[in-house]
């Protein structure tokens, strides 16, 4: 057939069908069969299955679910908001014409380029117990006196995942909102020294308006990786102590591949994507928004 015999919209979706069809045999196709599966009782080490209906994801809700959930939530929040403040600091002080920021721009890069599972190997050496650097600063100088099993006990293993999370993570923020900072009109602060307005005042009116859609949407973003954060949390601690820090990432993945239970790993799974969905149309809908 004739490309020229075709009209605007039949050429259009002449050009679309590869992409489609790349996108249904390898997104569409495995996720629909993942969710199916959630209703049918099925082992990686057993042949065949049962269909289950919705029991795999009542035992869900029923189980560790919610548990999973707030651990979830706890790390997602804590590394989100800390490289946050990081970075905003950090930009804020790169933005002012410090000296030698360009070096430093550089150099807050670097754990950004790093592998995230190489970052999580080196933190794991910072926090052991019997020879990390981390106890081995703190006694020196007197703060303890003991080692402190730091990815032992439940509280500083969440503290130890959202740290290392922090150091992996504030770079980007940084360079987001420094491209912000540096899309301001020099003339709002000069107007506002000009009646007055110290530099506090100036960064609560002036700066913060002005940098109020990037941060909003880099924080949404970082919200939504970290929901789905899995590297540096399994390394660390592998969800451990006792769960404290088994996200939802984690949980699927022991489900799957150490229970070997696929039938409850995708229902779980299939709950964490639910979540997951009304986070990205929250984004969408920022986006609608922001550019309308």
């Amino acid at each position: 057939m004739n490309a020229r015999k075709l009209s605007d919209g039949q050429f259009a979706w002449l050009l679309m069908i590869p992409g489609l069809a790349l996108f249904l045999a390898i997104i569409a196709y495995p996720l629909v069969a993942a969710l199916v599966t959630g209703f049918f009782e099925q082992s990686l080490v057993r042949p065949g299955r049962a269909f289950v209906g919705l029991a795999n994801f009542a035992d869900v809700l029923g189980g560790d679910f919610w548990p999973v959930l707030r651990n979830t939530l706890v790390f997602t929040i804590g590394a989100t908001l800390i490289p946050f403040v990081v970075g905003y600091a950090l930009a804020l002080a790169l933005n002012a014409g410090i000296r030698g920021s360009g070096f430093l721009r550089g150099l807050f890069l670097f754990p950004w380029v790093i592998p995230g599972v190489v970052v999580s190997f080196l933190w794991l050496w910072i926090f052991n117990a019997n020879y990390g650097v981390l106890n081995g600063v703190l006694t020196q100088a007197g703060f303890i006196e003991t080692t402190v099993s730091w990815l032992g006990q439940p509280v500083t293993a969440m503290i130890a995942v959202i740290v290392t999370k922090t150091w992996a993570s504030f770079p980007w923020m940084m360079v987001m909102l420094l491209a912000g900072l540096q899309t301001m009109p020099k003339e709002l602060h000069e107007a506002a020294s000009v009646d007055g307005a110290g530099a506090v005042r100036r960064f609560r009116s002036v700066t913060l308006p002005h940098m109020k859609g990037i941060a909003g949407i880099v924080l949404l973003l970082e919200f939504i990786w970290n929901f789905q954060h899995f590297d540096t949390i399994y390394v660390l601690t592998g969800g451990g102590p006792a769960g404290s820090t088994k996200t939802f990432a984690v949980a699927v993945y022991d489900t799957a591949f150490k229970g070997f239970d696929l039938g409850h790993a995708t229902a779980l799974g299939g709950l964490w994507m639910l979540l997951l969905l009304v986070l990205v149309a929250f984004y969408l809908r920022r986006e609608t928004k922001e550019s309308s």
